[in-house]
């Protein structure tokens, strides 16, 4: 027979919502980082080229 879960706490919840924001905020901001830094020139970073996939 079924069992209902165990209802998940606030501060659980919470905890995990702010885990899952950080990371998103810390990938975000070195995306932001590599955009400006490849705007700059300052970048050595190089994005494959559209005609580099046609081989």
């Amino acid at each position: 027979m079924a069992v209902p879960k165990k209802k998940t706490s606030k501060a659980k919840r919470d905890q995990r919502r702010a885990h899952w924001k950080r990371k998103a905020t810390i990938e975000a901001q070195k995306a932001l980082s590599l955009g400006k830094s490849v705007l700059t020139g300052r970048s050595s970073f190089v994005y494959p080229s559209p005609e580099d996939d046609e081989e």
